[in-house]
């Protein structure tokens, strides 16, 4: 039975051969290696009407255009403004750090000229200047360090403030460019 089965199959390919009927597969260009503007932005735009691969690059960037110019929102300048928020926050927490260097002398020194005052008044200048000192080195520091820590606490919160702004302007944006690729019969997610 198995080679009756054989001869079978061969008869049919012999026939299919000589009708001219041959097996059709569709031509599938191989990737580029590029992402198309639309996955770009994590947006993912099927073609649903066929579209070439040069008329989807098209499409997409008549829809982000469209969508810049109704949303007020480029997200390649937001990824910009981003980054320079990160670099800013940065320089500040830094700038808040270096602040408290130093901070202890120069309180004690501040604390030790109180301190020396009093003490002559007292009648050991000596000795009230070194308290002086001391209590104006831990006073100075708390006060830098305090203040260091809320200048930090600033910067992350206008960090994460931005950021939420910049998400919310980035989700309006693609709902507009997929609003436009939708209208170019284009199935999208995002």
């Amino acid at each position: 039975m198995n080679v009756r089965i054989q001869t079978v199959l061969a008869c049919v390919a012999a026939a299919l051969a000589l009708s001219g009927v041959t097996a059709q597969t569709p031509s599938v260009s191989p990737p580029t290696g590029q992402k198309t503007l639309a996955a770009t932005l994590n947006v993912y735009a099927f073609p649903g009407a066929g579209q070439t691969v040069a008329q989807q690059s098209h499409d997409e960037t008549e829809c982000y255009n469209w969508a810049v110019h109704n949303t007020g929102t480029d997200p390649f300048k937001l990824a910009k403004e981003a980054t320079q928020q990160q670099q800013q926050t940065a320089q500040q927490s830094q700038q808040a750090h270096q602040a408290t260097t130093g901070s202890g002398v120069r309180g004690a020194v501040g604390g030790a000229a109180a301190g020396a005052a009093l003490g002559a008044i007292a009648g050991d200048a000596g000795k009230g200047a070194a308290i002086g000192a001391g209590v104006g080195a831990i006073g100075n520091r708390a006060r830098a360090q305090s203040q260091a820590q809320q200048t930090q606490q600033q910067a992350q919160q206008a960090q994460q403030a931005a950021e939420k702004a910049a998400a919310e302007k980035m989700e309006a944006f693609k709902k507009a460019f997929s609003v436009c690729l939708e209208a170019k019969k284009y199935t999208v997610k995002h």
